[in-house]
């Protein structure tokens, strides 16, 4: 015997590009979707009986059709109007949508921003989970993917666990690079309260992180690391949590013994595997 388990289906990797333009100047995004349905759509695995399915490329559809008509400018705006959509459907109890940004920023050139013109900030995505069943309550969860950041100071790790299997040197002074994803859970009240400015709460939370990492005096990837998250807290009172992921990537002192040279934390060997992998949730 066999039935059927918890189970979802919809569509992944849609991608957009959107201009909206304000007369001679132009806002530019760039936008990956994927969203998937949960709901009665049993028939559909055990019966071969697709009259509950809505086609993924519909969704597809829904996506563009949408993205064409909306007004919204933020990731997570948008990810609650193309959920509140397919919701609509009478067979989904709930969505799930998931969408990441580029970071596309306005070009300046000699001290003037460019009206039309853009450049890809980094490798970071912003990123947006907009979770909801329906007659529920939107859970909305933000973040950056890949946001890499380095420092050549302020960073030392010292005072751990040495036994047989120990190679690593004490440093009192080391490069301290990751390529961190953070991601903060809204407190939100209501689906239909007044919600937070998503782009606000992000840019204040992003300024808090940098400002953190770049002055703190580092005793461990685990030390910075929770005073960044408590930095977010501090600066988005809107959030409940934000977890952190952060691989150290790590710069090793080369030998330059062998060649008759010295080396004064002057020349490294980056290199990012294997490498320390930290994470927590910092929470109020």
């Amino acid at each position: 015997m066999a039935r059927l388990g918890e189970n979802r289906y919809g569509k992944s990797r849609v991608r957009l590009s959107r201009i909206t333009r304000r007369g001679d100047r132009h806002d530019f995004q760039e936008w990956t979707v994927r969203v998937l349905l949960r709901g009665d759509f049993e028939s559909a695995f055990t019966q071969a009986d697709n009259s509950r399915i809505l086609p993924t490329d519909t969704m597809k559809n829904t996506v563009y059709s949408l993205a064409r008509e909306s007004k919204t400018a933020t990731i997570e705006e948008f990810s609650m109007e193309l959920g509140d959509h397919l919701l609509g459907n009478p067979q989904v109890s709930g969505v799930s949508v998931e969408m990441e940004e580029k970071a596309w920023e306005r070009l300046h050139c000699d001290g003037a921003a460019e009206p039309t013109t853009f450049k890809l900030g980094g490798p970071e995505l912003n990123t947006a989970t907009a979770l909801r069943e329906k007659d529920g309550k939107w859970s909305i969860t933000s973040g950056i993917h890949g946001l890499t950041i380095l420092k050549t100071t302020k960073s030392a790790f010292t005072g751990y666990i040495k036994d047989r299997l120990t190679t690593l040197k004490p440093a009192t002074d080391r490069i301290f690079g990751t390529g961190a994803t953070v991601a903060w859970t809204y407190a939100l009240d209501t689906p239909a309260g007044s919600t937070p400015d998503f782009a606000v709460v992000r840019a204040r939370i992003l300024a808090a992180l940098l400002r953190t990492f770049a002055g703190h005096d580092s005793m461990s990837v685990q030390h910075t690391l929770f005073d960044m998250g408590k930095a977010a807290l501090d600066a988005a009172p809107e959030i409940a949590n934000v977890r952190l992921t952060m691989p150290n990537l790590h710069h090793l002192l080369a030998d330059l013994a062998p060649f008759g040279q010295d080396n004064p934390n002057h020349i490294f060997v980056p290199i990012d595997e294997p490498h320390g992998y930290i994470e927590a949730t910092i929470e109020r």
